[in-house]
């Protein structure tokens, strides 16, 4: 059977443990226990795989993570510490001591965390515990980026023109950056991310850079060493598949388009990449090759490569990952091959059965990261609940996820949470594959980013292939967050109104009819979104009532909660409903598309009516306070700090938007949620309101 039969008749890999790939019975010195030292969507698929190979998998957490999806589908789970990475998947004596605890004899790094730290392979060597990656070495050569340049030009791989030295002094960047040409690339020897990188373009930006690239390098990885690079002229990024056993074999698994990022972080990534030919595939496929041979790497491993789109043919060296990328999966789908199968088995001693020649890239697949962050707000990280959750399937589609209902999304660790691919016979194909794989994607209780992806992957530069690391950013301002529709307000309205509705036998001036005796009075439950706040107002019974929008036209409703969905017949069009509720939000979830609305409350705690010029400040993402800067009580002007959240590194204050009092409902050190509210700021009334007040009481 074909790669191309197989992914036609496979099931999807979320349930099937991989969409056409063949996992085979473990040789005799097969591990029967690995554990796998990460969390979230990639612990779960690693876990997939070592359950279809019929090896025992054990689970790490955190506290935070005790009731995570990775635990749930382990054999067996190992509680390391708290919450704080640092304290639990960072801390490498626990780690160690929970593979030696249950009989692990390798352990899984995943990706982030602990899967680039050459301390922890040797540790692992120490125990006699297998580590699924390449050896210590290759990892500390690879993770320095001024070594790793220099040792792979050893093997003729192209690298960018540039000074890679260690220890080199301001001084004598500027003095290189000249010969270099501008526009340079500053760049720190550790770490990424693109924490330290500054483009510079101007000579005379170049000292200020220097200075600002070191203050960040120091913080971000405790080292301030640069280099410089030119900076090619719209970049592309892409990086090449490559496996390596411990008999000196090695060969690529083809390359895979990256140039979709926002902030040097990676949002959408295919394979192969649209723009390269067989010829130039042949030769960077080679140029790889060559980079794992330098440190005699074994295992999977990603070579990252700079290509000029003017130059398609011209590539150079960037870095090498050490470990599975979160891009893996479009890999498979185009290969039929299970990645984290051979790093098994490369580690367990096994020969590669495959030579190049072997590899066929057959059709194309798409993959987008699905984040907890808001597109609308700056891309700032979002959380909460997952209080229901939809995610795709069938034929071409592989969902790589970490969530369950009941999942709670925080601060501690990254905002990654699943990853939809989509596989087709070409290009065209898979792009259509994905964006119907993503409108079927809803994770309610949390926003994400789905539909930021969907306005990326309809964007013609996108469609046509013609990309480049900066279009993300390019179209940043042209993303209009999709507002909920009128009937999807009323349609929130509608099912408050419902969930309002007492049990039994009640007085009727307690049922919220809208009866009196002097004429009926509609229920209004006010709502708002990201740009606009409404009152629905229904009036009647569920079988029999009318609603409007505002002062706007009354429409007739029928409407009938039925287990977990809401129905409803709004003007004699009918529409099927799921809702769910979360922290003041209520997520719509239908055939037309997802919605979340706010409910707000309208109570002012002075009067008990509503006062319009109120300035309510919530919590843009959820985080931990690190600062209040006014005591309730205080009188402030526009623009006054008034409290300062921090999450995932991350600094937002929030500021007085209005001159007035201020009332404040937090501390320096509590924990909160996106939208909580944080501080209220009174306006000062003027003098004809307070007479006002007084004729009032009079």
């Amino acid at each position: 059977m074909t790669v191309s039969e197989l992914m036609n008749t496979a099931t999807p890999f979320d349930a099937a443990g991989g969409a056409g790939m063949v996992h085979a019975a473990g040789g005799a010195g097969m591990f029967h226990t690995v554990l796998v030292a990460n969390r979230g969507e990639i612990a779960v698929r690693v876990i997939r795989t070592l359950r279809a190979m019929g090896i025992r998998s054990v689970a790490v957490y955190s506290e935070a993570d005790a009731d995570a999806r990775h635990v749930h589908e382990a054999d067996t789970a190992v509680l390391l510490g708290p919450a704080p990475a640092r304290e639990s998947y960072l801390d490498i004596d626990k780690v160690v001591a929970a593979a030696r605890r249950t009989g692990a004899q390798a352990v899984h790094p995943g990706y982030g965390f602990l899967s680039e730290n050459a301390a922890f392979a040797a540790a692992l060597d120490a125990a006699g515990i297998a580590f699924l990656g390449p050896s210590a070495r290759a990892i500390e050569v690879m993770g320095d980026k001024i070594t790793a340049k220099n040792a792979v030009a050893a093997f003729d791989v192209p690298v960018v023109p540039g000074i890679a030295k260690p220890g080199l002094t301001d001084a004598e960047l500027i003095a290189a950056a000249d010969e270099i040409g501008y526009p340079v690339l500053v760049k720190p020897s550790a770490g990424g991310g693109g924490k330290g990188m500054r483009m510079v373009e101007d000579p005379a930006a170049l000292p200020d850079a220097l200075a600002s690239a070191r203050r960040e390098a120091a913080s971000a990885f405790g080292d301030d060493t640069l280099f410089l690079e030119r900076f090619v002229l719209r970049p592309r990024h892409i990086e090449v598949q490559i496996l390596a056993d411990t008999h000196g074999n090695v060969i690529h698994l083809g390359e895979r388009e990256c140039s979709l990022q926002r902030r040097h972080q990676k949002v959408i990534e295919e394979a192969p990449s649209p723009l390269l030919d067989e010829a130039t595939r042949a030769r960077i496929g080679e140029a790889a090759c060559n980079t794992a041979r330098s440190v005699d790497y074994a295992g999977a491993g990603t070579v990252e490569f700079i290509v000029s789109a003017d130059r398609p043919d011209e590539f150079f060296f960037m870095e090498m990952n050490t470990r599975l990328q979160v891009e893996h999966p479009v890999t498979e789908m185009v290969t039929g091959l299970d990645l984290v199968e051979w790093q098994v088995r490369v580690a367990a001693g096994e020969k590669l059965t495959l030579g190049q020649d072997d590899i066929t890239l057959t059709g194309h697949a798409i993959e987008a990261r699905v984040y907890a962050e808001d597109p609308a707000r700056g891309f700032l990280p979002t959380g909460g609940t997952v209080v229901d959750l939809s995610e795709p399937s069938g034929p071409g589609v592989r969902v790589d996820s970490g969530l369950r209902v009941g999942t709670v999304v925080g601060s501690d660790y990254d905002p990654m949470l699943s990853k939809v691919i989509a596989h087709g016979a070409d290009r065209a194909a898979a792009l259509r594959g994905l964006d119907r794989a993503l409108a079927e994607t809803a994770v309610l209780g949390v926003v994400t980013n789905i539909d930021f992806a969907r306005f990326l992957l309809a964007d013609e530069d996108v469609v046509a292939g013609n990309l480049d690391t900066g279009l993300l950013d390019r179209r940043l301002d042209h993303f209009v967050a999709p507002e909920p529709t009128d009937d999807q307000i009323v349609a929130a309205g509608v099912y408050r109104w419902l969930r309002g509705w007492p049990q039994g036998s009640v007085d009727p001036w307690d049922v919220p009819t809208g009866w009196r005796a002097g004429g009926p009075v509609p229920t209004s439950i006010r709502l708002a979104t990201a740009t606009r706040a409404e009152h629905v107002r229904v009036t009647g019974r569920p079988e029999a009532a009318t609603v409007a929008l505002e002062d706007g036209e009354s429409r007739s409703l029928t409407a009938a909660l039925v287990d977990d969905e809401m129905r409803v017949v709004l003007g004699g069009r009918s529409e099927t409903y799921r809702v769910a509720e979360h922290a003041g939000h209520l997520w719509l979830s239908s055939p037309s598309g997802i919605a979340m609305i706010r409910e707000v409350a309208e109570v002012n705690v002075r009067t008990g009516d509503v006062h319009a010029g109120e300035a309510e400040l919530t919590s843009p993402m959820p985080g931990a306070v690190i600062a209040v800067s006014a005591e309730s009580g205080a009188t402030v002007t526009a623009g006054t700090t008034i409290v300062v959240v921090e999450a995932m590194k991350m600094e937002h204050a929030l500021t007085a938007p209005i001159d007035g009092t201020v009332e404040v409902f937090v501390a320096a050190g509590d924990q909160v949620k996106v939208d909580q509210l944080l501080a209220r700021v009174i306006p000062d009334h003027s003098e004809d309101d307070a007479k006002n007040e007084k004729g009032d009481l009079a």
